[in-house]
């Protein structure tokens, strides 16, 4: 099914204005008609005060960036697109299937009308389809990433109506089939990453393995997501302009446990730096004192030097000195 955009038809406002006018002159002319003895044209004042009002039927009015789907007995006629006055063939129908579905976003439903019963006041959503940009707020999602470790991740994105027809006709309802493909996407996408750097892990599909990972492609991530939603939608009619991803944490069960690991590998890391500068720092001590000739010392006494200088340089406390007031020997 193929859009097609209805034009040269914004001339609402002359049809109103032609058929008030006509109303007013009706009722005095059907009056001189009959008092007239002309019972034709008294007939015909009748049988336009009777249906004519089915012209105001036809009339629509749009907004800017909303369309109205419009099909005549069930055969579709086209859309109407851009801000305006219309005028259209009255027994013309507008359908939005997904008029009174409103998901986790950006409102997108106008309120056009509203009834009366039992002294509850009830709101009627229209059948325009809005074209402007909207914003869905996936709901956070329980998924495993490729090692297997639980993840809860949200996602936000958005996008926006280009072709009424296929949104209308090819599903049943697209802000629902939207909101399904968001949620397959978005698995497809996060079993493939680590949520950290780990590795022998290929994230692109080349066999060679890489340093993605939820937490540090966060962008690359995203643009993923937002090309497999792309690649799921476009039947629909609609457009996907980006995906951003809004949450990103482990799974509260392993939660303590992952951030203990972490924990372990930053001190791990940081011990691993403070014995290399002390190594360094040593090795300089030693080619000083022997390049100046400060002292001349032998292996066994290097060692113990050694000993005391990485003892003092990677202990956790400040060193307690000892005086030694006797000979080194």
């Amino acid at each position: 099914m193929e859009e097609k955009v209805l034009t040269g038809h914004k001339n609402g406002m002359l049809v109103m204005i032609v058929v008030i006018a006509l109303y007013l002159i009706a009722v005095p002319l059907m009056v001189y008609a009959f008092s007239a003895g002309l019972a034709i044209l008294g007939a015909l004042c009748i049988v336009f005060l009777s249906i004519g009002w089915l012209a105001f039927l036809g009339l629509r009015v749009l907004k800017p960036q909303e369309a109205l789907v419009l099909t005549l007995f069930g055969k579709y006629v086209g859309t109407l697109k851009g801000e305006g006055f219309y005028f259209v063939n009255p027994f013309c129908q507008s359908i939005n299937p997904a008029a009174k579905t409103k998901l986790n976003q950006s409102g997108d439903v106008d309120i056009d009308k509203a009834i009366t019963i039992g002294g509850q006041t009830m709101s009627m959503p229209s059948n325009k389809i809005s074209l402007k940009a909207m914003t869905l707020n996936n709901n956070r999602q329980k998924i495993n990433d490729v090692l297997g470790n639980p993840v809860e991740i949200g996602i936000a994105v958005i996008w926006q109506v280009k072709d009424t027809a296929k949104a209308v006709f090819n599903v049943d309802n697209f802000k629902e089939y939207l909101s399904l493909q968001c949620d397959t996407s978005l698995r497809n996408i996060v079993r493939l990453y680590p949520y950290d750097v780990a590795p022998d892990v290929d994230t692109t599909g080349d066999g060679i393995p890489d340093e993605g990972s939820l937490r540090g492609s966060s962008e690359i991530v995203a643009n993923r997501i937002r090309d497999e939603i792309q690649s799921k939608v476009t039947f629909a009619g609609l457009e996907i302009i980006d995906a951003r991803i809004t949450y990103l944490a482990y799974a509260p069960e392993i939660a303590a446990v992952m951030l203990q690991r972490q924990q372990a590998s930053a001190i791990v890391d940081a011990r691993k730096m403070i014995v290399d500068g002390a190594v360094g720092m040593v090795e300089m001590a030693l080619d000083r004192l022997e390049e100046k000739g400060t002292v001349d010392l032998d292996d066994e006494r290097k060692a113990a030097m050694v000993s005391n200088l990485l003892v003092v340089l990677c202990g956790n406390h400040d060193a307690q000195p000892v005086v030694n007031s006797g000979s080194l020997y």
